[in-house]
């Protein structure tokens, strides 16, 4: 079931939430840039690459011009990017010092500013999505929608940027920014915010984008302490297991997975909300606030000595957060989607994460076999990431065989969300192994 579009919305056809046509000359056009940035890429840095860098950059060519048909609002933001990938390269003219010399390198182009920009922008978005769920104010909402694609534009082009510093810092440095804990919550965040806007424009609303920025919240409040606690943003050189062209396939995949899980437990809560919105007993609520509180309580284990006063902070308002939610129950179910619309998405979200995941353990076996000799060791990261995957899989075979719907998905997506957190963040932290390479 799908929801009817709004006519508010410009991006909706009148026949249904339809994003793509026939092929057009406006596709003919993105595929011959997407053509001319690979030749310039290939031009200007071809010799930092070997046969497989090169390999991957053609084959992205027909991709994004594939996707950019898919969902026309891609070819904007790749031509944005371009832009001010372009105008960063320009102004830094081969010299990482002129970070700090040029104005608009030190405000808003380099990789920090851009980064920091895009914390702001998510945190006015979050705002902004809940003033119009609260009061009904689609002027807030939709300025809810301009800053998350503000902060995915930000975002993008500080990782972008990021590259072409460690190019700077020396030959031997230069890598693509998915190699550490700051850069992959940062693809976290970007990949929750890509799928929930185009969900937003599938379905005609933009009622969820408050549950949703819930999480990409808690994502900027781990990056801002990661950057000035523990100094995250630093570039480093890579540990030789990270040298090899895998990982650029191997972990996009993989926070692509653990991105769209995440979106589907923050549709599930907004589902949960929605079934309980005429519930007056407390009880029936209990469960849904225990694991609010749990997964509020969960970054509190970030810390060297003791408990730290960011994350006690943070604990607090995530779990007055959740409390205020349930007790504003009631307007707030009347405002969200139905409950055939969140049940589809959620469904949607964990099927592409499902499919990611496991192309990403896939890549990581064929990765180990050439790292270590052995396509699997029983690593921890390895074991939880065969939980993760059993986890989800369980769920699509009890969904697509036994037709699990309703109060039991949902709550098993929220439950996916602690595993999935624990997997990603808590083995690194708690068990060492040869995947520890994000240690906070």
């Amino acid at each position: 079931m799908q929801a009817t579009p709004s006519r508010d919305e410009p991006w909706l056809e009148d026949d249904g939430p339809v994003m793509r046509g026939r092929p057009d000359w406006t596709d003919l056009l993105f595929l011959l840039l997407l053509a001319a940035g690979a030749w310039f890429a290939l031009e200007r840095a071809g010799g930092l690459m070997d046969g497989y860098d090169r390999a991957i950059l053609i084959g992205a060519v027909p991709v994004a011009a594939w996707l950019g048909w898919l969902w026309r609002p891609l070819r904007v933001l790749a031509v944005a990017l371009a832009v001010g990938g372009g105008l960063a390269l320009a102004l830094y003219g081969g010299d990482l010092a002129q970070s700090e010399a040029s104005f608009w390198l030190r405000y808003m182009l380099s990789s920090q500013s851009a980064i920091m920009w895009m914390c702001a922008l998510f945190g006015l978005a979050t705002v902004c999505y809940w003033i119009g769920l609260a009061a009904r104010s689609d002027t807030a909402s939709w300025l809810g929608t301009v800053f998350t694609w503000g902060a995915v534009f930000a975002g993008i082009l500080g990782l972008l940027v990021r590259w072409y510093e460690s190019h700077l810092l020396g030959a031997d440095i230069g890598y693509i920014p998915v190699s550490n804990l700051y850069e992959v919550v940062i693809q976290f965040a970007l990949v929750i915010a890509l799928f929930y806007l185009y969900y937003e424009q599938r379905y005609g609303t933009r009622a969820l984008g408050a549950f949703v920025m819930l999480i990409i919240t808690a994502a900027i409040a781990f990056l801002i302490w990661y950057t000035f606690a523990r100094d995250g943003y630093v570039i480093q050189p890579l540990v030789p297991a990270l040298k090899s062209w895998w990982m650029k396939l191997h972990v996009p995949a993989n926070f692509i997975g653990y991105g769209t899980f995440s979106l589907a437990a923050m549709v599930g809560f907004a589902y949960l909300v929605k079934q309980h919105g005429e519930t007056r007993s407390w009880w029936k609520l209990a469960p849904l606030f225990v694991l609010g509180v749990l997964l509020a309580a969960e970054p509190m284990v970030f810390r060297t000595e003791g408990l730290s006063s960011y994350w006690m902070l943070y604990f607090g308002l995530g779990a007055i957060v959740v409390g205020l939610i349930l007790l504003a129950r009631r307007p707030l179910a009347q405002r969200l989607p139905s409950l055939e619309v969140l049940d589809d998405i959620m469904y949607r979200a964990i099927a592409v994460g499902f499919a990611f995941f496991t192309v990403a353990t896939i890549l990581g076996a064929l990765w180990a076999a050439e790292a270590w000799g052995a396509y699997w060791q029983w690593d921890p990261k390895e074991t939880w990431a065969l939980i993760v995957w059993l986890n989800y899989a369980a769920w699509l075979h009890m969904r697509l065989m036994k037709g699990l719907r309703g109060t039991y998905a949902a709550y098993w997506a929220l439950i996916g969300l602690l595993i999935t957190g624990f997997a990603f963040l808590g083995v690194n932290m708690f068990l060492s192994g040869l995947h520890s390479y994000g240690a906070l």
